[in-house]
Order: C-alpha cells, then sequence, then structure tokens
C-alpha cells in the first residue's frame, strides 16, 4: 500500500468528520497577501522577520490544500517560490505604513518585559530570535534601559527586584519564614536569575536589599 501524504490523511480526517475541506482555489496573489497583513497586524505588533514567517505560512496553508487536491508538488513549490517578491513588497508597504517598525517593537517589548522581571540579556535574546537585528536591538535597549552604564545598572537592578519579588524571596520573603528555610529560598532565587541572564552583583544586591528601598525602586521603574 503506498504511504499517504500529510495533506491526504488530514484531507481523509476532514472527511470523516464531515468537515468540508476548504477549497485550495489560485495560490494567493500580492493582494491577499496583503489582506492576511493587514488582519495579523491589527491583533498583534510583530517584527520584519514575523511577518515574513506569517505570509510564508498563508502560501504553505495553501501549498497543502493544492497537494490534497492532487497538484503536483513540484508545481506547488514553484508558485510558493514565486511569491517571494510579493512577500517582500507587502511588507515594505505595511512598513511604509507605520504597521511594522522593529525599533518601535524592540522599544515597547524591551519596556514591557523589563517590567516584568526580566533581564537585559533575556530581553535580547527575545527580540533576537524575533529576527530583530542586533544594531536595533541595541539601540532600543540603550533608549529605554539606559546605556550599560549607571543608568542601566539602575534599571536592570528593577527589574531583577521584580524578579525576585515574584519569587517571595530576599525582602519579598514571608515574615516567617527565617533560618534554613529563607537561606534556601534565596539561593534558588540566585540560581533562577543567574539561569534567567542576572549578573551575580545584580542579583546579591537585588536579595540583600531592604524591602522599603526594594519597593520605590520597583515603583520608580514602573512609573518611569
Amino acid at each position: 500500500m503506498t504511504p499517504r501524504s500529510a495533506a491526504s490523511r488530514r484531507a481523509g480526517r476532514a472527511a470523516r468528520r464531515g468537515d468540508a475541506p476548504r477549497p485550495a482555489g489560485p495560490a494567493p496573489d500580492r493582494a491577499a497577501l496583503r489582506a492576511a497583513a493587514l488582519s495579523h497586524v491589527a491583533r498583534f505588533s510583530t517584527t520584519v522577520a514575523g511577518m515574513e514567517r506569517v505570509l510564508t505560512r498563508v502560501m504553505q496553508r495553501w501549498g497543502r490544500r493544492a497537494q490534497a487536491e492532487g497538484m503536483e508538488p513540484a508545481d506547488i513549490a514553484a508558485r510558493i517560490g514565486e511569491s517571494a517578491p510579493d512577500i517582500a513588497a507587502v511588507i515594505a508597504d505595511m512598513q511604509a505604513l507605520g504597521a511594522i517598525d522593529d525599533a518601535r517593537f524592540s522599544e515597547s517589548r524591551a519596556r514591557s518585559l523589563t517590567r516584568a522581571g526580566r533581564s537585559r540579556r533575556a530581553i535580547g535574546a527575545h527580540l533576537a530570535a524575533r529576527g530583530v537585528d542586533g544594531a536595533v536591538v541595541t539601540q532600543a535597549m540603550e533608549e529605554t534601559l539606559g546605556a550599560r552604564g549607571e543608568e542601566g545598572r539602575e534599571t536592570e537592578l528593577a527589574a531583577a527586584l521584580v524578579f525576585v519579588r515574584k519569587r517571595r524571596a530576599g525582602p519579598f520573603r514571608r515574615p516567617e519564614e527565617e533560618g534554613e528555610a529563607a537561606a534556601t529560598r534565596d539561593r534558588r532565587a540566585m540560581e533562577a536569575m543567574a539561569r534567567s541572564g542576572f549578573s551575580r552583583d545584580i542579583a546579591l544586591r537585588a536579595l540583600e536589599m531592604d524591602a522599603q528601598e526594594a519597593e520605590e525602586r520597583i515603583w520608580r521603574m514602573k512609573s518611569a
């Protein structure tokens, strides 16, 4: 028996459920890709690389439906390949409209992640994973978090305090938690902070800080 393709299996499952498979129709053209892009940016903020992935998936979904209807894989691959200029043009259009802006995305994401207790290193990795250029990431973080100097360290410390507060460690420990239990909680928080990209110096300062000062620093960071 000849093995069935994944597309054929999906079509078979849809038929058994009584669902009418969606016709493949013609391959998405530039207008269809633009409509998909507008629909996406209306709901989500994204990057150039993120939008490229979204539109590529639009073409791939069409390809799976076309294959289920019997279209030759080589013809499908050729049509998907031909869509590259359309995808690039749609992305350029979204940038011209201001719907996609990697710098603005990076600044907004850096600010929100810092307030959520993420380290500078973790934020850089997060943005890089979304395809943002390294120079754009560096500039965005310097503008929102401060340069790698005293200002940047103060922001990083405030983020570390948010992290510690979530762990109920250091100045945020429960009053009844003392001795070995307190030491164990702080040690585990220290290990977690190292894994999350905080330096040892920042982690120690956060864990050893007075509770009132810690709350004030968090408030100032989130109010900025």
